[in-house]
């Protein structure tokens, strides 16, 4: 991608935190970086139930997720960035040096405190949940008060309701919906054409990674993490997406929930052929990593009965593949370089 450099002079954006028990706030350095010049301020889009308005490209935006972070990053905007949290992953190796730029305010999600002491002007999420009033980081309602445009991924909303923030999904996630993510970024930052130059290649990746791939209903179940009571992907969410392109069936596709938690007894009963494990660089829950996983499912009693297990039938993602991201595409390819080098696990001869 694209890279554009900013010009080194003296400007500043400061934030008032009073009452907020939040440090002094950040001065910021550096001169506006200049877009495109293609959008028009005030930029008003519609945001899941939202109407946001922009009144010029952010400066020091600030994303709550990896999923989110990475766009912005493969758009060239890490000048623009003020901090990132949320990560389950190290990040896309080509984008490494641009991310070394921002700041880490957090692994996992930061306090309203913390979001507040980067001195952001824009704030992105690709997940809901960071901005319920209870558990989250801070409502939309109250960045509003304090002059912040808070964004949410396309892909975590159904008819103005966020599904990670309390919603339940009632039809599929398409590709579609983090296209519109792109796109929404690109023209809030003034980059419409690296917006599309990224679409594209998303897409023409996808085609290259579908080429010849068709599971033939071979049945499959995502795991994303817990040992206790596994979250795995139900059937409208990103991975049943990664399912429907490369012919398999997800035996959670009934699910309405993204990530629902069941019983390892619901997962023996329903006996998937493949099991797609989420190979997590972090420990929040027991099993968040690979090696575990398999650890897991070779020792227990009831899953070391799976025919899954005995033959080894796996494919590790990692978590951000099996969100709706960017990597959606590194999912379809493993699943791509899996299906040529498994054997029998896809011929069904073992």
């Amino acid at each position: 991608m694209n890279r554009f450099s900013g010009l080194a002079a003296t400007s500043l954006l400061a934030l008032l935190l009073s009452g907020c028990g939040a440090s002094e706030a950040v001065h910021d350095d550096r001169e506006a970086v200049q877009g495109e010049g293609k959008t028009k301020y005030p930029l008003t889009i519609e945001n899941c139930g939202r109407e946001l308005t922009i009144e010029r490209a952010p400066q020091r935006a600030v994303s709550l997720d990896q999923n989110s972070t990475e766009i912005l990053l493969s758009l060239g905007l890490e000048e623009q960035m003020a901090g990132t949290a949320s990560w389950t992953d190290p990040v896309l190796p080509s984008l490494a040096d641009a991310n070394e730029r921002v700041h880490r305010l957090a692994d996992n999600a930061p306090t309203y405190e913390v979001l507040l002491d980067a001195d952001p002007d824009f704030v992105s999420a690709s997940f809901g949940r960071h901005y319920n009033e209870e558990g989250g980081v801070a409502s939309r309602d109250r960045l509003a008060e304090t002059g912040l445009a808070a964004y949410l991924s396309p892909t975590d909303c159904e008819d103005g309701v966020s599904i990670n923030g309390g919603g339940t999904r009632t039809r599929p996630l398409t590709v579609d919906s983090l296209y519109q993510e792109i796109r929404d970024l690109a023209a809030i930052f003034d980059v419409p054409d690296r917006g599309e130059q990224l679409v594209a290649e998303l897409e023409a990746r996808t085609a290259t990674a579908l080429e010849g791939v068709d599971l033939q209903g071979k049945t499959v179940m995502f795991w994303f993490a817990d040992t206790r009571t596994p979250y795995v992907a139900g059937g409208f969410g990103a991975p049943s997406l990664l399912a429907d392109l490369t012919g398999m069936k997800n035996v959670y596709a009934g699910t309405s929930q993204d990530w629902p938690a069941v019983g390892w007894e619901s997962v023996v009963d329903k006996s998937p052929q493949v099991l797609v494990l989420g190979d997590l660089k972090r420990d929040r829950f027991p099993g968040d990593r690979l090696d575990d996983k398999i650890e897991f499912l070779r020792s227990d009693a009831l899953t070391r009965t799976l025919d899954a297990v005995r033959d080894d039938c796996f494919i590790a993602l990692h978590g951000a593949e099996m969100n709706p991201s960017i990597r959606y595409v590194d999912g379809l390819e493993k699943i791509r370089d899996w299906t040529r080098d498994s054997g029998g696990c896809v011929s069904g001869e073992r």
